[in-house]
């Protein structure tokens, strides 16, 4: 655990082959974006997940509170410095926490696997929590994940906890085009990809159903991330592919059918010319 926390204290840089290197990931810059009928997110865009070119959008660089869907760059820093078959025992700082929770049992083991799991499919804000613990604690993860971002390129995105959640003080912030970075980054990890596809998985004592209604409502859905807070209103981000073209779509700060709206950019997405 020492030369864990020294490697975090010195360097966010990836130990891991699965993780893409951050030179790699090429800053997303709108494109001739067109603007499509508003639906109920107020900030959103729909890119090509490839190349990184904003098909459409509308308050791209405006930021909000990002909810959940900030949980895969705790995903990545985690991935980074631990492997799948490490595991650690909960305790009640884990469980204490404002749920969606997967339901964590203080004293029994899980593995990062495990909660990796938990933390993309059902948003446990507990794993989040214990994850943290697993990596030095949240004054070790939250910094992290914020290098993380920095390293992407996704420079409005301030994290200040592993699982989205904010409150007075404690605001997180990111954009629609942060957001946009980080998914792709994020679907460049292997298992990150693999769970985030996964319609469900053995957890401890249950079976995980995804909450991305996505990957059963719109075919091609192969990732997808929900989140929601009082500060950040409904949030949302997936990817989608259809032939060889693979699109992602964010919305954020929205009240209202975001599934409706993201199934709308897609097709819509999808009909544009290369």
């Amino acid at each position: 655990m020492r030369k864990l926390l020294a490697a975090l204290a010195i360097t966010l840089c990836s130990v891991s082959v699965i993780a893409p290197p951050a030179t790699a990931q090429p800053v997303m810059e709108p494109s001739g974006a067109v603007a499509l009928p508003d639906g109920p997110a107020q900030a959103w865009l729909v890119a090509d997940l490839d190349t990184g070119a904003i098909l459409a959008s509308r308050n791209p660089n405006e930021a909000h509170a990002p909810a959940s869907t900030i949980k895969p760059l705790l995903a990545m820093v985690v991935l980074d410095h631990l492997r799948p078959d490490n595991f650690a025992r909960a305790n009640s700082s884990h469980t204490e926490v404002e749920c969606s929770c997967v339901g964590l049992k203080p004293g029994q083991p899980y593995t990062v696997l495990q909660l990796l799991s938990a933390l993309l499919m059902v948003s446990g804000n507990d794993a989040a929590n214990m994850l943290a613990d697993m990596l030095g604690g949240q004054g070790v993860a939250v910094p992290a994940m914020n290098r993380k971002a920095a390293a992407l390129g996704a420079r409005s995105t301030k994290a200040s906890s592993p699982s989205g959640l904010d409150g007075p003080g404690w605001e997180s912030t990111t954009t629609p085009l942060d957001l946009a970075l980080i998914y792709r980054a994020a679907l460049k990890y292997p298992l990150i990809a693999q769970i985030m596809q996964s319609q469900s998985a053995q957890f401890p004592g249950k079976t995980l159903t995804n909450q991305n209604e996505l990957l059963t409502r719109y075919p091609g859905t192969f990732a997808g991330k929900t989140g929601f807070t009082n500060l950040a209103r409904e949030t949302f981000v997936a990817a989608a592919q259809r032939g060889d073209r693979r699109l992602v779509v964010v919305e954020m700060y929205g009240s209202g059918d975001l599934y409706g709206q993201a199934i709308n950019l897609f097709d819509w997405g999808f009909s544009q010319p290369r």
